[in-house]
């Protein structure tokens, strides 16, 4: 279905035809880029009701262990800023604040 996008201040807007907005359920949407495709979804406020039942669920002795611990592997850092030092040698580069 073609619309025309047009200038709201500042942004720039989109018309939603009729018969694509009864998908919208609520008047707050979220906007993600995809690729070069712009994806809606509504937004869905969600409520704590029955939050408390859901708890109450779980049997008294769950986690009563403590979690699992795992082991944390020895991260490999070399490399990591490289990309700083290499612009801090380029021969315009000027620290933040200078002028």
């Amino acid at each position: 279905m073609l619309t025309r996008v047009f200038k709201s201040g500042n942004s720039l807007a989109v018309r939603i035809p009729k018969e694509l907005a009864s998908a919208l359920s609520s008047q707050e949407v979220d906007i993600e880029k995809v690729g070069d495709t712009l994806v809606l979804r509504s937004v869905v406020k969600r409520k704590l009701t029955g939050l408390a039942e859901a708890f109450a669920a779980f049997p008294p002795g769950f986690m009563a262990e403590g979690r699992e611990f795992h082991e944390q592997k020895e991260r490999d850092w070399s490399g990591f800023g490289e990309g700083a030092a290499v612009h801090q040698a380029h021969p315009e580069y000027k620290p933040a604040g200078d002028k």
